[in-house]
């Protein structure tokens, strides 16, 4: 008997074809690139994997934190992310013994909202625990510094 997957499993594919270190993927119908520093063999001619890594940090929080304020019973209004990775490249470029990943990944958020600051509070920590990207970044040892702002939404919007 085969076994039946979970009803709130979302399959999420991408494909990928290329040469050297620049790549073309298809994901859901959308097409994208990527490609590398001249340092690490590429053109840049296309935002390097690590970018898209940070990028899709920035992006899951502000889908996560949209899903939560809905929960709350809050409102969002605009966003700015400011996110820094800080990655020691001697064992990419290198091959130098040890981890490859990231040392740090800062996320500097400032985002609109109507929520009270203990609301604001649930919104940041519920968000980090539901946004499947921090948790990739999270649970890979890494430090991760998570430092959100609130900005009150204009008048009249």
């Amino acid at each position: 008997m085969a076994i039946q997957p979970k009803e709130t499993v979302v399959p999420f594919a991408v494909h990928g074809e290329g040469t050297g270190v620049a790549q073309k993927l298809t994901a859901g119908g959308h097409v994208f690139a990527t490609d590398a520093y001249p340092a690490f063999g590429g053109a840049d001619e296309a935002p390097s994997p690590l970018f898209y890594a940070l990028g899709s940090l920035t992006s899951c929080n502000q889908v996560t934190a949209s899903l939560v304020a809905k929960d709350l019973g809050i409102r969002l209004g605009a966003w700015t992310f400011d996110i820094q990775g800080d990655l020691d490249t001697a064992v990419l470029v290198g091959g130098a013994e040890g981890n490859a990943n990231f040392d740090k990944v800062e996320v500097r958020a400032t985002v609109e909202t109507d929520a009270s600051e203990e609301q604001f509070a649930t919104l940041i920590s519920e968000t980090e625990r539901r946004c499947p990207v921090t948790q990739l970044f999270r649970r890979s040892g890494l430090e991760f510094v998570n430092d959100w702002t609130r900005a009150e939404i204009p008048a009249g919007v």
